[in-house]
């Protein structure tokens, strides 16, 4: 909840919302482009003829650059600082999300895919990194809003495209990728005006070497698969369910289903508002959300019917959401100012290397068994593997400066 007064690190209330701001714009640039491709993919079927593997792939080559920028990511703050890294980050992302929309075949797709991945994963590791350098005695609530600037940047384009966007751009999807292309790349200017004097390059000098994860260091796997468990069922969901959807003869939901996956993470956001505190290294939200994010996909799985659909998708947004923001916290909270960028890396390069496997092996497994149900049993085991991994890493205690890590 935003506190009455100044933040512990000075902070007048106007400075506070508009780092809190800040913040969240980043959150939505991070989220709002890449998610434009889902709503589309069945035209981009038609167009482009593609397996249901290559749809996962479609989803999971730029989750491979999340994984694989992260660590360069993190010296790249070292070098520019955490807000222009983050701005780079931004435009790379909106104009090549763009050009997703340009491709005259899966290859071409692929590349677009490729860097867009590539902008946000030099954001990624930059994010905690500015709620610690901003926020130092607030990073609960910090992480909350930009994740939940994630979360309503994931949410537009599934609940607009369909409805409103796509209409607009005369039913075309390569008109619709550039349409939301726009709103992205006008965040950058606003982002870097407004931001304060990052303190990024200074912490990175003051600790030379610290841009590499220490691998050595449990609580970076636990919080990466932990994760990688929380987004894979996300990214994967959004993937196939177009057309799981039409392979069940429901494509008329396919509008309101991704809505509701998507949508259902602003109630979540504000829950998590005012509830920061209480999530912080507290197990009851991954004991609570796994085992009913794993019950959804199997609600999805043998219910066709449309209160069975929408209510499963809507349960997997939720829960996805409410476990999201406190893994995210986690680099901040358990590791010295210094180790952020390289904790936060290491748990982005192991959860978005899963998140590269998982849509990828869901796909596999339909084209393999031919039964479009079984697309989903990958993503009932990372429920599981969310509720046990989030529980074990909460009882983890803070690095402290003399740690060495």
């Amino acid at each position: 909840m935003l506190p009455a007064g100044n933040s512990a690190a000075g902070l007048s209330f106007g400075g506070l919302l508009k780092v809190l701001f800040l913040l969240a714009i980043a959150g939505v640039a991070m989220r709002m482009t890449i998610l434009a491709m889902p709503p589309v993919i069945p035209f981009v079927h038609r167009e482009l003829p593609m397996s249901e593997t290559q749809v996962g792939l479609l989803v999971g080559l730029p989750l491979a650059l999340f994984a694989i920028a992260a660590v360069p990511g993190s010296l790249l703050i070292a070098r520019i600082g955490t807000n222009l890294a983050v701005v780079a980050g931004m435009v790379i992302a909106a104009l090549a999300g763009a050009a997703r929309g340009a491709a005259f075949d899966i290859w071409t797709l692929y590349a677009a895919a490729i860097a867009t991945g590539f902008g946000i994963a030099i954001m990624q590791p930059a994010m905690p990194t500015l709620v610690r350098e901003w926020l130092p005695n607030r990073i609960p609530l910090g992480t909350v809003v930009y994740s939940g600037g994630m979360l309503i940047g994931a949410s537009l384009a599934p609940i607009f495209t369909i409805p409103y966007v796509l209409p607009l751009a005369g039913g075309n999807w390569r008109l619709n990728l550039a349409l939301w292309a726009i709103p992205a790349i006008l965040i950058a200017p606003v982002f870097f005006l407004l931001s304060p004097a990052s303190t990024g390059r200074i912490a990175a000098k003051a600790l030379p070497g610290r841009w590499w994860p220490d691998w050595r260091n449990p609580v970076i796997w636990l919080i990466g698969f932990a994760l990688g468990s929380n987004n894979s069922p996300y990214f994967a969901t959004n993937a196939l369910l177009g057309d799981y959807l039409t392979a069940e003869g429901r494509s008329d939901l396919l509008g309101p289903a991704l809505g509701w996956l998507n949508g259902s993470q602003i109630p979540a956001l504000l829950i998590l508002l005012f509830a920061s505190n209480r999530l912080q290294r507290r197990a009851w939200p991954f004991v609570l959300f796994g085992p009913l994010m794993l019950a959804a996909f199997v609600a999805l799985m043998v219910n066709s019917s449309t209160a069975g659909i929408i209510g499963a998708t809507a349960i997997v947004g939720f829960t996805g959401a409410m476990t999201f923001a406190p893994i995210l916290a986690l680099p901040a909270l358990l590791s010295i100012q210094g180790d952020v960028p390289r904790t936060a890396a290491g748990m982005f390069t192991i959860s978005y290397s899963c998140a590269i496997v998982v849509p990828t092996v869901c796909g596999a497994l339909w084209d393999t068994t031919g039964r479009p149900w079984t697309a989903f049993l990958p993503l009932c085991l990372c429920a599981v593997v969310l509720t046990v991994l989030g529980a074990l890493v909460t009882r983890y205690k803070p690095s402290t400066e003399g740690s060495g890590r």
